[in-house]
């Protein structure tokens, strides 16, 4: 599974459209559209940083496991 599938079952899980996600991007100062959103996420090019927020305004961290 890629982050664009990751993203969109977390939004469903959470049931919030990418139009509200958009909305709270922008209150946050990431001003991005759902269009450019959305091609970001299907071409793969999203930013880490972005994917950072994302997941913030969704309530998950990242973390980092070293693999025995």
């Amino acid at each position: 599974m890629g982050i664009r599938e990751d993203i969109k079952m977390l939004l469903a899980k959470h049931a919030l459209t990418m139009t509200e996600l958009t909305g709270r991007l922008g209150q946050r100062g990431v001003h991005t559209s759902v269009g450019n959103l959305s091609n970001k996420l299907k071409r793969g090019t999203i930013k880490f940083r972005e994917v950072v927020e994302i997941l913030d305004i969704l309530g998950y961290d990242i973390s980092y496991t070293e693999r025995k």
